[in-house]
């Protein structure tokens, strides 16, 4: 999983997969945030990790506009505006995954380290906080009017733009580090046969 210099077929299937799997865990969604949040914190991460931190941003940009014609929550639909800081959220997440992560991913070995948790507890915790501050502080009761059905909603809605962000990204690297691992030991075990 050595990185090119060039950006070539590999990386743009490798993009196209993540985002597949993205779009498909969308379906999801309204079955729980659990499902399909982790899902999309992995990929994203998975993208900086295994292509580079375009890659990345643009699965955090294009995640919620396919999220909102797939199974947009009335939420969604009644401020759209959450659109842009769930993107923004989503991009916290991929530039510290590179700014954090990626050197100590790259260097080999276990990537199952208490150094590299620490680091993705705290990328998952400035993604929380990030969407907590924007979204459930400020854009959900500012924009939610007082006579809307969904105002008495109002602390579910927070709970799942802070602190259900802060878990499914933390679930999101559960999954990071297993698939990560693997997928190293597989590229291993392929060269180890391969010559």
């Amino acid at each position: 999983m050595e990185n090119e210099r060039k950006f070539g077929t590999g990386q743009i299937a490798i993009t196209a997969v993540l985002l597949a799997i993205c779009i498909i865990s969308q379906v999801f969604k309204n079955l729980s945030v659990f499902i399909t949040g982790p899902i999309i914190n992995a990929c994203i991460a998975l993208a900086v990790l295994m292509v580079n931190l375009p890659c990345g941003i643009v699965l955090s940009i294009i995640t919620p506009i396919t999220a909102y014609f797939i199974a947009a929550s009335p939420v969604m639909a009644a401020v759209p505006a959450m659109i842009v800081f769930i993107m923004l959220g989503n991009i916290v997440l991929a530039v510290l995954t590179e700014v954090l992560l990626k050197k100590p991913f790259k260097h080999g070995g276990n990537v199952f380290k208490i150094p590299n948790m620490v680091k993705a507890v705290l990328i998952s915790f400035a993604k929380g906080v990030f969407m907590g501050l924007t979204i459930s502080l400020w854009l959900l009761p500012t924009f939610i009017p007082a006579d809307s059905p969904m105002r008495g909603k109002l602390p579910v809605f927070q709970r799942t733009f802070s602190l259900y962000q802060f878990l499914t990204a933390c679930i999101g690297f559960v999954y990071v580090f297993i698939i990560y691992t693997a997928l190293r030991k597989s590229e291993t075990n392929f060269q180890k046969s391969d010559s």
